[in-house]
């Protein structure tokens, strides 16, 4: 098989294709001919070495993708050979092995892809929906009719997002950097939509709000807005944070007046089987439509550097993917 590897931490550069042997299915497992791997900022952060937990190297990149089924071990019972899936994660571990054309993966990894998904799309379902879900409503505990401001919306976390606010009857505002991604975002479900960065972006928010402010905010970039955040909460508000690259200075007296809460999100405190249990949740949305992954700029397998350079760059419209067989 061909595999994307990191034999050594450091730039895009440091993403080598190799060919190495084809994974065997072991019990409770199921090789995947992979067609797609999703480009999440989480694979940049590990093959820089920058990141909280760091894979042994040589290891291959990556936690999302969709395939076709080719073998299945022993005591495999829900996933079937022939079948098309989706996966997030696999044997190798948490966040490691999709950057190749086969994989392996633990059954309970996988999930059914519905027929009117591409395989890119499943490959921009595993990470996103799954952060974006549990920021809303593991985290924040959004309730039906709260108002939501998704911070950086027109990426894959933040379209999954306004997607899943908007299906929960939420009265969604969503954040953009360039007219593009305002127009992207208005199409999945954000009733309002802010060009985030300009002078006047905290003062539309909270026009939008009649001076209330907002029940929760998903954040993407953290070590920028923050503070800024903090001022555009109503009372009892929570923030939710997805992304951060870096520190802030913060006026706690902001969370203290409003008596508002800052939360983390880390997926890697979610245990397969929670996953799964996700995922299932979500399953007849995708089926039905409701949610709908965007795909952005796609690469070949061999060009992961660049996709990992793009992953970074202004402009965010939806997921990024590794075509796997090209």
């Amino acid at each position: 098989m061909r595999a994307i590897r990191v034999h050594q931490f450091g730039g895009p550069e440091a993403l080598s294709i190799d060919e190495l042997p084809d994974p065997v299915a072991g019990p409770g497992q199921v090789v995947i001919r992979n067609h797609a791997a999703g480009v999440n900022p989480v694979d940049a952060y590990v093959r820089a070495g920058t990141y909280a937990r760091l894979p042994a190297v040589p290891f291959i990149p990556g936690w999302d993708g969709a395939g076709i089924v080719q073998s299945v071990g022993a005591d495999v019972h829900r996933i079937r050979v022939g079948e098309r899936v989706y996966f997030s994660g696999t044997t190798a571990g948490r966040g490691l092995g999709a950057y190749a054309d086969m994989v392996c993966c633990h059954e309970v990894q996988a999930c059914p892809l519905p027929e009117g998904l591409s395989f890119a799309q499943g490959a921009a379902i595993g990470v996103p929906y799954a952060t974006a879900h549990r920021a809303l409503f593991h985290r924040a505990q959004t309730q039906p009719g709260e108002t939501v401001l998704v911070h950086g919306a027109s990426g894959g976390v933040g379209v999954a997002a306004v997607q899943l606010a908007a299906a929960h009857g939420c009265v969604v505002i969503a954040t953009a950097g360039s007219q593009s991604g305002l127009e992207l975002v208005r199409a999945q479900g954000a009733q309002y939509v802010v060009r985030h960065g300009t002078a006047t972006s905290a003062e539309e928010i909270l026009s939008i709000t009649g001076g209330r402010g907002v029940d929760v905010i998903v954040e993407m970039l953290a070590n920028v807005n923050l503070d800024r955040d903090l001022g555009l909460l109503a009372l009892n508000g929570r923030v939710a944070i997805v992304g951060n690259r870096g520190r802030i200075d913060i006026d706690p007296r902001q969370i203290m007046g409003k008596e508002s809460a800052v939360l983390g999100v880390l997926l890697w405190n979610s245990s397969d089987a929670e996953l799964l249990e996700l995922h299932q949740l979500m399953g007849p949305q995708f089926a039905e439509g409701v949610l709908q992954p965007v795909v952005g700029p796609q690469f070949p397998l061999a060009e992961a550097g660049k996709a990992h350079t793009a992953v970074f760059e202004p402009g965010a419209r939806g997921k990024i993917v590794l075509n796997c067989q090209q």
